[in-house]
């Protein structure tokens, strides 16, 4: 949601900035621009639309600079427009914002009656003002701590100064900043995916700290302005190259690599040969945790949804699942033997991580189940349970999906094994099932002819259910949940008993409904839950799992079947076909799959 890029080098940076922005376009943005000091100017080139136009516009434009700051953006003051787009310029500073100025409404009024003119709609053109305003009687240190003191919310930001040829400032509060460190430049990012093309050297910003970048220099300073000291991290290059290939689309990929990512992500957990889940540098002994609470948003919610079931069955934790933008804002009652538990594919979720940041404030247990090993959340928990699924582009998340469920439950499993709520041979048959779990994720693939077919009564309808019992309840929501997400299609999640206390209503004749029926402890149950649809016109889709029992109903419209698993399991195969069926009704109605509308990857404002 939103992406920053800068660069001060003493070459030119502005094909350089075109290329990191491209790498940002997964965050999800509605306009972009690019502003560069040459000939002791600023010049700025903005669009709505695609980072290609604003490419083309460049081309025609032919601005060029040696220091240079960009974005896309994801509109949240101000509706999608060239004059919206950042950067926001005055004749002497350039300013890139992630996130939100609460207050800039009266700080515009402030502005106005000292005479100054605002050309946009937007929350980030008061910064603009600001900091043109306190350098009339500030240096620029001083300039840059009085206005970050002035600015209420969230924000990463991107400045240059047209007297300052080499200078960027960066700062943060909320939202993620990276700097990025190469021979005679450096660069500023608002996640180091961006900056991985031009180096592996990062630092990154806590919150309330600002930076000042030079060619051959950079500063860290605390709000106050005091000098900081940072850590340079050497990052992985190993995702820097990750492309399509023959894909069309990157979700289909991401799709199709889930039985690779689930065996890398269970090869680094699980020890084979002692039949041992390993979680290394576990803070707390077993003694120390009676409850554990779940947090997450979306798709990383539904994961939760999921593993609550597993600590249910598992274990004797009282457990609990809760919305991460709904968390902070209630009287909790943290409790010292209660682990709290963060979920975000990107690390950077902006409700996640004020959760998270609530937590810390109130000294209780924190971990993170993250892809992201540098991100915020990451960073501030005291334990990060990556789930090893390598860059997922797809603004739908999908194998991050498994790899969170999958991270959770091998969590469950030994929590449950440590406080002896299970016995070792009941341990190590899940550890054994965990083993040939990407083999079942891998045969589950093989549905592509069935789901394109059906993928077009879904696209076409007006509206779908998906329903389930158990663990595939949270399963139901996630396939309504991609469904709403790649073809904008009216779907809802429900538990499949709930149906006849109002949904049922909703049925018509004709109407798509999705039943996840495995042949677990629900499945007559679900079966007839499934009949009274049936009865009502829908055109019911049964995902259910390999068995020699018949199913117990008539008048299926159609049935896939997935390999016969543990019951605990089941959940990341029934998935496989939601998410195909999700992307198969966008590609029908010709919707850009990696990029829907309105949506965003890394969710950076509240």
């Amino acid at each position: 949601m939103c992406g920053i890029v800068g660069i001060t080098s003493s070459k030119e940076v502005t094909p350089r900035i075109i290329s990191s922005l491209k790498k940002l376009e997964y965050r999800g943005y509605d306009s972009a621009g690019l502003a560069t000091l040459s000939n002791g100017n600023i010049n700025e080139v903005k669009c709505e639309g695609r980072v290609d136009a604003l490419e083309k516009n460049i081309i025609q434009t032919k601005i060029s600079g040696s220091i240079g700051i960009g974005h896309v953006r994801w509109a949240t003051h101000g509706k999608p427009s060239s004059i919206n787009a950042h950067p926001h310029s005055s004749e002497d500073v350039s300013v890139v914002h992630n996130g939100i100025i609460e207050n800039s409404t009266i700080l515009k009024k402030l502005l106005e009656n000292k005479g100054y003119k605002f050309k946009s709609q937007t929350d980030t053109e008061v910064i603009v003002h600001l900091v043109t305003d306190y350098l009339k009687k500030n240096n620029l240190k001083n300039t840059i701590i009085k206005v970050l003191k002035k600015l209420h919310g969230s924000f990463a930001l991107g400045i240059i100064f047209k007297d300052q040829p080499d200078l960027i400032v960066g700062a943060r509060r909320g939202s993620p900043l990276a700097v990025g460190y190469g021979p005679n430049e450096h660069y500023l990012g608002s996640d180091s995916y961006a900056l991985k093309s031009m180096t592996n050297k990062i630092s990154y910003l806590n919150d309330g700290e600002f930076c000042i970048l030079k060619k051959d220099q950079v500063e860290f300073f605390d709000a106050d302005g005091t000098k900081v000291n940072k850590k340079i991290l050497n990052l992985s290059k190993d995702d820097q190259n990750y492309e399509k290939g023959d894909y069309k689309y990157y979700m289909a990929k991401e799709i199709d690599e889930q039985p690779i990512t689930l065996k890398n992500c269970v090869n680094e957990y699980i020890d084979k040969h002692n039949k041992e889940i390993n979680i290394y540098n576990f803070p707390w002994k077993i003694n120390e945790i009676s409850s554990v609470i779940l947090i997450g948003c979306g798709t990383a919610y539904h994961s939760c949804l999921v593993a609550k079931y597993w600590f249910e069955q598992n274990t004797s934790l009282d457990v609990r699942v809760d919305i991460a933008s709904e968390f902070r804002y209630r009287k909790i009652k943290f409790k010292k033997d209660c682990l709290y538990v963060f979920v975000s594919q990107s690390g950077e979720t902006a409700d996640t991580f004020a959760a998270l940041d609530l937590c810390k404030k109130n000294n209780v247990k924190t971990c993170a189940v993250v892809n992201v090993v540098e991100s915020s959340i990451a960073r501030d928990a005291d334990l990060v349970l990556p789930i090893h699924c390598g860059p997922e582009v797809g603004v739908a998340s999908t194998k991050a999906f498994l790899g969170q469920m999958l991270v959770l439950y091998l969590l469950c499993t030994k929590l449950s094994y440590e406080q002896k709520s299970i016995n070792k041979k009941d341990y190590q048959k899940k550890i054994k099932d965990l083993l040939s779990l990407s083999k079942s994720a891998k045969n589950t693939l093989n549905i592509e002819d069935k789901i394109q077919t059906l993928g077009k009564d879904f696209a076409n309808s007006k509206g779908s259910m998906f329903l389930g019992r158990g663990y595939s309840y949270p399963i139901a929501l996630e396939g309504a949940l991609k469904l709403k997400e790649l073809a904008y299609v009216h779907a809802e999640g429900y538990p499949a008993g709930e149906m006849k206390h109002g949904p049922l209503a909703l049925i018509e004749e004709g109407m798509p409904v999705v039943v996840i029926a495995p042949r677990d402890e629900h499945y007559k149950k679900t079966i007839s839950n499934m009949q009274e649809v049936i009865s009502r016109g829908a055109k019911v889709l049964l995902i259910t799992n390999k068995s020699t029992d018949e199913i117990y109903s008539e008048n299926i419209w159609e049935q896939i079947e997935v390999d016969a698993i543990s019951d605990e399991l089941i959940p990341f195969l029934t998935t496989i076909p939601l998410q195909k069926l999700a992307y198969y009704s966008a590609l029908d109605k010709g919707y850009d799959i990696d990029k829907p509308r309105n949506l965003a990857k890394s969710v950076t404002v509240e």
